[in-house]
């Protein structure tokens, strides 16, 4: 059965969207930094009324992420959020092991993270869809330049942590329904 533009779909439930936070980081890994992005990740989630059901650290380079996403997002409805590895260094690869993994990209989404901070530009983070998650990659680090709209991190904010204007939610818009349904909204 074809549905048409004057039907409707049901209402999305009103559940929490639900949340995987991966870090990617070897500094966490090694037990030389703390997870201090990953902590401002899930802190946002919960401000939103998301809820956060995992959080996992792996170590830089395409074949963990890949690996790491592939069992997150196993029989998963919901959102993945990554922190971290988007950069230019060496080991920063999360974008590489996403993309090894997409189903279909979203590059919209990528694009929308980008326009929250003038600075977001060097961030080389991906968006897309792995089975029935959605899967977008933010950087771990937080601008500290003086005199950038947006690059100023708050005082209190400890370094990893998105500044005033980084604190908005992922540009999910319809996207965080279509998690809880599984990508299929009309269906129960």
């Amino acid at each position: 059965m074809t549905r048409h533009d004057h039907e409707r779909a049901p209402a999305p439930d009103s559940g929490a969207l639900s949340v995987k936070v991966l870090t990617v980081s070897d500094g966490v890994v090694h037990g030389s930094r703390e997870d201090r992005s990953g902590a401002a990740l899930v802190s946002l989630c919960g401000e939103r009324g998301w809820q956060v059901v995992d959080t996992t650290v792996t170590s830089d380079g395409t074949d963990e992420v890949a690996a790491t996403l592939r069992r997150l997002a196993d029989g998963f409805h919901g959102l993945i959020v990554t922190t971290g590895g988007t950069g230019f260094g060496p080991r920063d690869q999360t974008p590489e092991g996403t993309l090894a993994v997409l189903d279909r990209q979203a590059p919209g989404l990528a694009e929308a993270m980008r326009l929250v901070n003038p600075l977001g530009r060097l961030s080389r983070g991906v968006a897309g869809t792995l089975g029935t998650s959605l899967i977008i990659n933010t950087p771990r680090f937080s601008p500290r330049l003086r005199g950038v709209p947006g690059g100023c991190r708050r005082r209190s904010a400890p370094r990893g942590a998105p500044d005033g204007r980084q604190r908005r939610s992922p540009p999910l818009g319809r996207g965080q329904h279509a998690c809880r349904r599984g990508f299929r909204p009309w269906l129960k």
